[in-house]
């Protein structure tokens, strides 16, 4: 157990580089999904495109909503956009932000889904075999006789060599040939499209907003360690809280069997497990200072639906009127001087 709970520890460390890792082992994960994913062209007209369609677009989508999902801070996104404003002010900077940062990562394995899928070709050519200019690369003399309906057939059934029957009207090596030189073509101007962008707001946008970056970055990690203390020191207050109901639980148990409401073995293993669970008096009334003065359930909830609502403002003086937006204003308050006494042991 302790190996496990320093693995824990290391990753919530080090969420960042382990988001990345996880992000990359997904577009890794996706690419051998496809490769391993037996596409298989309807050949029929008006069944092509949505078929197609739906394998681009699809899984693309799937794996941008896990990696959402897989994404702790995602959780912590969604309450900081839906909690009251209270005594603090919501910046839509630092909403904006935290989003952007979870969707660059999320968008990693979808993108190379997409690339993978366009420079493989079979997705667009089942697509948008109907397309293909008869006119140009085959029989033209033959299109304006043959109905829309039939030449549609015929061009919908190029992805399937075992039922494509209309080599008197095109060949079906030049429609294939044709229709993947312009899918690998996309793909690669995707590729080299989502390169440039992935550089530019990684490093160009924060030149420009090297000010409103740096306060959106500084806030968005603020709410994060925020939470992770929260969570800590509810731990802390709960543990202390079951702590001192236990105490008092065997404590009203020991004196009923006292009185002499129970006896026997009952109260010979009472009495023990009184023993074993019970703290001296001191440590009892410094688990109880823990507590802050909170000694019921009902108190509890309100000052955690407090703290919803209301969160604290972003200030550390309590003296100094609040502002709008939540930061004190006045004067600045004089530094505290801060004595540290050292005591010798000679």
């Amino acid at each position: 157990m302790d190996k496990f709970r320093m693995i824990f520890q290391f990753l919530q460390s080090n969420q960042e580089s382990f988001m990345n890792g996880i992000c990359g082992i997904m577009a890794l994960a996706s690419a051998q999904m496809y490769s391993a994913f037996d596409f298989n062209c309807p050949c029929l007209p008006g069944y092509n495109v949505v078929y197609s369609l739906g394998i681009l677009l699809t899984p693309p989508l799937v794996l941008f909503l896990l990696g959402l999902v897989m994404n702790n801070n995602i959780s912590m996104l969604a309450e900081e956009w839906k909690r009251p404003a209270g005594r603090r002010a919501k910046d839509p900077a630092v909403l904006r932000y935290m989003f952007c940062s979870m969707a660059q990562r999320a968008l990693i394995a979808p993108v190379v889904w997409v690339a993978v899928t366009l420079l493989d070709g079979k997705c667009f050519l089942c697509a948008f075999c109907t397309a293909v200019p008869v006119a140009t690369l085959g029989n033209g003399s033959l299109v304006p006789g043959l109905p829309a309906p039939e030449l549609a057939r015929v061009l919908a059934r190029v992805p399937c060599p075992e039922i494509y029957d209309g080599n008197w009207l095109l060949a079906r090596e030049v429609a294939v040939r044709y229709l993947r030189c312009i899918s690998q073509a996309l793909g690669w101007s995707f590729v080299l499209l989502t390169t440039l962008l992935a550089f530019v707001v990684r490093s160009v946008r924060p030149c420009f907003t090297q000010v409103a970056f740096l306060k959106s970055k500084y806030w968005s990690h603020y709410i994060d360690i925020e939470r992770k203390l929260f969570d800590e020191t509810c731990t802390e207050h709960a543990k202390a809280f079951a702590k001192v109901c236990i105490q008092q639980f065997f404590e009203a148990m020991n004196h009923d069997l006292e009185l002499g409401h129970t006896h026997g073995v009952l109260a010979t293993a009472t009495a023990t497990a009184t023993e074993a669970v019970q703290s001296p008096s001191d440590r009892t009334e410094e688990e109880r200072e823990k507590l802050h003065g909170i000694t019921d359930q009902g108190t509890m909830n309100r000052l955690l639906t407090s703290w919803h609502k209301c969160k604290p403002p972003l200030r550390l003086g309590q003296e100094a009127p609040l502002m709008s937006n939540g930061w004190a204003g006045g004067e600045p308050r004089p530094p505290r001087k801060e004595v540290a006494t050292y005591f010798s042991k000679v």
